[in-house]
């Protein structure tokens, strides 16, 4: 027998490539990404349709020039598909590329790839991923933010969509879900047979905790540059200012509270910006709030923890908001939260009146009495931005390892779960 190490490396099992096809560079995904390079027998690419939100854009949802301040595509091997429509916005038509065969054939008789992860279905560029993968026999993995809370339909779309997506299913080895809301949707539309690998919607716990644990020495600075005062707590929302998000119940709601006179008042700070602005800014107006609310508009990834560290609670009263990425950071910075039910992420991340509260969407009268009741003791939030810290701390970048490596497991043979 040979003691060769040669001799033993050329036995060892390679790694499993995988081949990862998003839209853009998103910031949400790159800690995620590099994470995943760290595996020794994961060997991943990702292909990207455009590069628009490294270039700066005008995201239409804050309705501003957005240059993320967080890199994207450090720490991970990426190519960026030749493009053949990029209007700088994700859209059913936009980015479409080419060359999907010739990343995904490789340059023997045998594909490039072990298994093609795919974020979302509803896009040229998503089907072509799709279609290329199963004409080389790579199994395909199906990774979206899709639940059945969706926007009303009639009879006729749900009927063309459940046989569009029965015909999708022949075509995908297993699912991803974000969550449970998301694994509801593929098993409604797939079927209980279809292979469900739990890969949780999550950011870089770790990096929210301490960059707002970092943040602590230099809140009073930031108290002054908001003009709060020292002893006030604070109320926080930061998302894009559109209809959907439903800023304004948040403000009716805090009009509420503050009717209540309790002592000392909170503060209400809404950081981002959008379509809604200028009608939340009248209504603070006309309605005598100005001294309470602070408007700082649009602030970077690098900058929220300094928002988080500061908040007491942050409130998220959205309606159809399939997860909702900005409470697990909330959350990840020791910050309660207050939900609407349209929040998908609430169903796993916030039990009523532990990590923070969960009200029916769209009731204002509800959401003051959430916030009533956070602020009903001195000790209430805090002991809440425990719990919510604690709850996050399972809902990890570790557990997308995990069922990342079970699903490529079962469709590849190749890695121990």
């Amino acid at each position: 027998m040979s003691h060769d190490p040669a001799h033993f490396a050329a036995r060892a099992p390679r790694p499993a490539r995988l081949a990862y096809l998003v839209s853009h560079p998103i910031q949400y995904q790159a800690p995620l990404l590099r994470r995943i390079a760290q595996e020794p027998d994961i060997d991943l690419t990702v292909f990207f349709g455009s590069d628009f939100s490294i270039r700066g854009y005008k995201d239409e949802g804050f309705g501003v020039e957005v240059t993320w301040d967080v890199p994207l595509t450090d720490g991970y091997h990426h190519v960026f598909l030749k493009t053949l429509r990029d209007t700088g916005q994700v859209t059913p038509t936009s980015p479409n590329s080419r060359n999907h065969y010739a990343h995904l054939r490789g340059p023997g008789p045998l594909p490039a790839f072990d298994a093609f992860w795919v974020h979302g279905y509803a896009s040229i560029n998503a089907m072509q991923g799709i279609l290329t993968a199963n004409a080389l026999g790579i199994p395909v993995l199906l990774r979206a933010e899709s639940w059945l809370a969706d926007r009303a339909r009639s009879p006729l779309k749900l009927a063309i969509k459940k046989v569009s997506m029965s015909l999708l299913a022949s075509r995908i080895a297993a699912t991803l879900p974000i969550g449970t809301v998301n694994a509801e949707y593929w098993r409604h539309y797939f079927g209980g047979a279809m292979p469900q690998f739990l890969m949780p919607y999550a950011v870089d716990n770790a990096w929210f905790a301490h960059k707002a644990a970092e943040a602590t020495p230099h809140q009073a600075a930031l108290r002054a540059e908001l003009q709060l005062a020292p002893d006030r707590p604070v109320i926080l929302f930061a998302s894009k200012l559109q209809e959907r998000k439903h800023a304004i119940h948040l403000v009716e709601a805090y009009a509420q509270l503050l009717a209540t006179s309790p002592s000392p008042a909170p503060y209400l700070i809404i950081v981002g910006d959008g379509e809604e602005r200028a009608n939340l800014e009248a209504f603070c107006h006309t309605h005598n709030l100005t001294e309470h609310i602070r408007f700082t508009g649009f602030q970077n990834q690098s900058v929220l923890p300094r928002y988080f560290d500061l908040a007491d609670v942050f409130v998220l009263p959205s309606r159809h908001e399939p997860w909702g990425l900005i409470v697990n950071e909330a959350m990840a910075a020791g910050v309660p939260c207050i939900v609407s039910a349209d929040v998908g992420a609430h169903t796993d991340l916030i039990t009523d009146g532990i990590e923070g509260f969960v009200f029916p969407t769209g009731d204002v009268p509800a959401l003051t009495r959430a916030l009533q009741q956070l602020f009903a003791t001195p000790d209430t939030a805090a002991t809440m931005g425990r719990a919510a810290a604690t709850r996050i701390h399972s809902w990890s970048f570790e557990q997308d390892i995990q069922g990342l490596r079970s699903a490529l497991s079962h469709v590849t043979n190749r890695l121990r779960p």
